[in-house]
This record gives C-alpha cells, sequence and structure tokens, in this order.
C-alpha cells in the first residue's frame, strides 16, 4: 500500500467515524438517511463490480464470480431503496441478515487464512465476531426503532477504526525473483 493510498483509506474513515457518531447520537432523525445510504452504497458497489467484470475480469478465470456478485448487489441496492414505507423491523431484520452473513463468511476467511498461515488473522476473527454480536444485538433489541440506526452507526464506526488499523499497519512485500 502506498503512502497515498494509506492517506486516503484515513481520510475516508475519519469522514465515516464523523457520520457515524452523528448516526449513533441521533438514530430517530437518521433513519430515512440510513436506507438511502445502505441503497446508494449497495447499488454503486454492485454498478461499479459489473464494470470490473465488463473491463477486467471476463478474461479472468473465475471472472463471472464478479457479474454475479455485482448483479447482486445491483439489486439488494435497489430492493433497499423501495424499502422507505417498509415498518422498521423488516428493515432491522434486513441489517440483522446483512451483519450476521458478513460476520460468518468474515470468520470462515479467517480461519481459511490461519490455516494458510497468516499471522493476521486475530483481528479479522476479532471483526467478524463483533459482526455477529451486532446481529444479536439487534435481536434483542428488535422493539426499539432507534436500534436499527444505532447498530448501524456503531458497525460504520467500528469499520472505521479498523480501516485506521490497516492502513497504518506495516504491509509485507512480496517479490518473485
Amino acid at each position: 500500500m502506498t503512502k497515498l493510498q494509506r492517506v486516503k483509506d484515513i481520510i475516508i474513515a475519519l469522514i465515516l467515524a464523523f457520520f457515524a457518531l452523528g448516526m449513533i447520537f441521533a438514530p430517530q432523525d437518521n433513519y430515512i438517511v440510513l436506507l438511502y445510504i445502505i441503497a446508494a452504497w449497495m447499488s454503486v458497489q454492485g454498478i461499479s463490480t459489473i464494470f470490473y467484470y465488463f473491463t477486467m475480469a471476463r478474461y479472468m478465470v473465475g471472472g463471472k464470480v464478479s457479474l454475479y456478485t455485482g448483479v447482486i448487489l445491483l439489486d439488494f441496492g435497489l430492493l433497499t431503496f423501495s424499502l422507505t414505507n417498509v415498518p422498521y423491523i423488516y428493515i432491522l431484520l434486513y441489517l440483522v441478515g446483512m451483519l450476521g452473513f458478513s460476520g460468518a463468511v468474515r470468520i470462515l476467511r479467517t480461519l481459511e487464512t490461519k490455516k494458510n498461515g497468516s499471522k493476521h488473522w486475530k483481528l479479522k476473527l476479532f471483526h467478524g465476531v463483533v459482526d455477529i454480536l451486532m446481529a444479536v444485538f439487534c435481536i434483542i433489541n428488535i422493539k426499539f426503532s432507534g436500534a436499527t440506526v444505532m447498530v448501524f452507526g456503531f458497525s460504520v464506526l467500528y469499520s472505521s477504526i479498523m480501516r485506521i488499523i490497516t492502513a497504518c499497519r506495516k504491509s509485507t512485500l512480496v517479490v518473485i525473483e
């Protein structure tokens, strides 16, 4: 990672942390904003992944996976745009599913990384466990409508802290001769 990429990651993480603190301290006011942010993020991520497929990945081994991922993300993003009039409990269940699934995938990938001999597996495992714990917290506080926004805010804050830690960590360089 170059110094410019590190600075860019730290700036993005600080902006996300500022945004997350706003979500945490005013959960009732930011419910619709939360929906639009999740929808916009998924839609943009899906479009960029589809663009990546058509520019590079279609020539790579396993490139169709990026096409499928992009289409699924775009579909979930468009679905989320349509959920503005749905009761908050469905959005909370949607967030629980996203957090639980991403936490489980992160834990499984961490176990595979540990098996391959990486020394940075503990922090990634902790990130996966925190995602699952946030999903459990959502289920426990399912009656409170502000829980959705607060959990999302804590999730974004935690991800921004992890992004800063990753940006400040020395990266190993592999040289093939």
